[in-house]
């Protein structure tokens, strides 16, 4: 019998680790798709719990929080009741500031396409910026929204000369936005490891800014867009994505499915949990602590049925906050979501036809396609700011001006230029727009192509003219003058030759025009 020679040991020992190298990393693949792969079929309980469970290192912290936001809640002049909040009034220095900086600033600006909505729709297949992302980064299971935050270093960011370009622009108060729709936190939050001071940049960039802003002698506000996190990215749950990781729940969230309402706000019923919630106030009261703003910007989801309890126990905590510092603040909301008597009014890229008697606020971008920076963007003019202004504050409202810095916290220079020539304007004309009230005979008016808006301020009454008139001299219908009244040209010092035709009032204007874009008469004396 002849007998196989039996292979030596040590000749199979390579072709062993071979193969046991291959099974591992097969096993890897297999275990790390599995990870990625698609979690839209679990229930909301479930796909909820994951995220508690890996936010749930800082379940004392967010405590401590909430018994200090149900404490001052009830222990000032405010209670967490809509009949309490009511009698809020809006605060002076809001009203006579009317004209504010936005900010959209994070982790979205590194990819710089579509819009700051780009982390959302990166998974929503289909999308333009799916696709950018599929050719640009590779599939979103490879490279994640996550994946950009190394690459936003902010290394050029300067929060004193952002300031100082605020207050050269006009603006008296500015308004961050803390955390984005994205989660990723642009302050020190102690409540989440996902933030700027401990990942990307890892500074406590608003911090930095609040107190260059402040040292500036502005207002600091600050935006949270954190309770749309709740929904924000569950199209990355409909395919393979890094979405449906467990071990990336705390930052990408519930990302519970939205069921969006196109009919009203009442009618979105997506599941929102009270931790959820909890969380939102918490992290909405920790930037109030920590950085104590004079005024809390809210996008529109707060006023989703599920949320409005926590935004009552929200705002009796913010208004006894500031009282208890000697302060008011200001709460910005959209639409119906709070009692229109309990904050003020903001009405997003749009203007309202009439005064309102209740002080409201326009908020509107720099840039006509995005709120964060994009790459090929286009900017409104300076005159259509302007005149976007003058309109506002002549029915009662502010203008909160949005801009959008590169990731490397530079500011491009089309949107600096806008608010340097916005600047120059409101240092010749701004006694028009700072401190005034609408005129309470006429809102405005059109005189030969011309929109005339109208503003008062003390013993003045100013006629705005929304661009330069052809005619040597101009008729205002709404004003009625008396012997006495004398009319002069902000941004010139000789008083004007007027005369009275019938109840109109006209006016001969010099050859030469101080200025662009928009020319202000201040009309001194009694007017019938």
């Amino acid at each position: 019998m002849v007998r196989a020679r039996r292979q030596p040991l040590c000749s199979l020992q390579p072709w062993l680790l071979l193969l046991t190298a291959i099974f591992m990393a097969l096993t890897v693949a297999a275990q790390s798709s599995q990870q990625t792969s698609p979690t839209n079929s679990q229930d909301a309980q479930t796909i909820d719990q994951t995220w508690q469970r890996a936010s749930s290192k800082y379940d004392s912290e967010r405590s401590k929080i909430l018994n200090e936001v149900h404490r001052l809640a009830n222990d000032g002049p405010y209670r967490a009741d809509w009949q309490s909040l009511q009698k809020y009034e809006v605060p002076d220095w809001y009203k006579d500031a009317k004209f504010g900086i936005f900010i959209h600033w994070g982790v979205y600006s590194v990819p710089a396409f579509g819009s700051e909505w780009y982390p959302r729709n990166m998974y929503r297949q289909g999308s333009d910026e799916y696709k950018h992302h599929l050719s640009t980064y590779g599939p979103p299971a490879k490279f994640g929204y996550k994946d950009f935050i190394p690459m936003f270093r902010a290394e050029h960011f300067d929060p004193a000369a952002w300031a100082h370009l605020f207050k050269e622009a006009g603006a008296k108060y500015v308004v961050p936005v803390f955390e984005h729709h994205d989660g990723f936190a642009m302050y020190d939050s102690g409540l989440s490891d996902w933030t700027a001071a401990k990942m990307g940049p890892r500074r406590d960039v608003h911090g930095e800014l609040a107190k260059a802003v402040r040292a500036e002698g502005l207002h600091l506000g600050a935006s949270s867009h954190r309770v749309e996190h709740n929904f924000f990215l569950d199209g990355g749950r409909q395919i393979e994505s890094d979405v449906n990781d467990p071990q990336f729940a705390a930052f990408y969230g519930p990302a519970h499915t939205w069921m969006e309402s196109k009919q009203t706000l009442l009618t979105d019923w997506t599941y929102v949990s009270n931790a959820y919630l909890d969380d939102w106030l918490a992290r909405d009261a920790e930037i109030v602590r920590k950085y104590k703003p004079e005024l809390f910007y809210f996008d529109w989801w707060i006023g989703q049925p599920s949320v409005r309890h926590h935004l009552m126990d929200f705002a009796a905590f913010y208004y006894n906050d500031a009282a208890s510092r000697g302060s008011v603040g200001v709460i910005n909301y959209k639409l119906d979501a709070m009692e229109e008597h309990s904050a003020v009014l903001d009405v997003e890229r749009g203007q309202l036809n009439d005064i309102r008697p209740l002080y409201w606020q326009t908020d509107t971008s720099i840039s006509n396609k995005s709120w964060g920076f994009i790459e090929h963007d286009s900017f409104k003019t300076p005159q259509a700011i302007v005149h976007q202004l003058v309109d506002i504050v002549s029915k009662n409202g502010n203008l909160l001006l949005d801009i959008g810095p590169e990731a490397d916290g530079t500011i491009p220079p089309v949107q600096m230029e806008r608010l340097q020539a916005l600047g120059v304007w409101l240092s010749q004309n701004g006694e028009a727009i700072y401190g005034s009230h609408p005129w309470n005979r006429a809102t405005g008016e059109s005189v030969e192509g011309i929109h005339v808006r109208f503003t008062q301020k003390d013993d003045a009454v100013y006629a705005t003219l929304l661009g330069r008139p052809k005619a040597a001299s101009i008729t205002l219908k709404s004003l009625s003058p008396k012997a006495g009244s004398r009319v002069y040209l902000l941004g010139d010092t000789k008083p004007l030759v007027w005369s009275q035709q019938g109840h109109d009032m006209r006016v001969k204007l010099p050859s030469a025009l101080p200025g662009s874009y928009a020319y202000v008469l201040k009309i001194i004396g009694p007017i019938s």
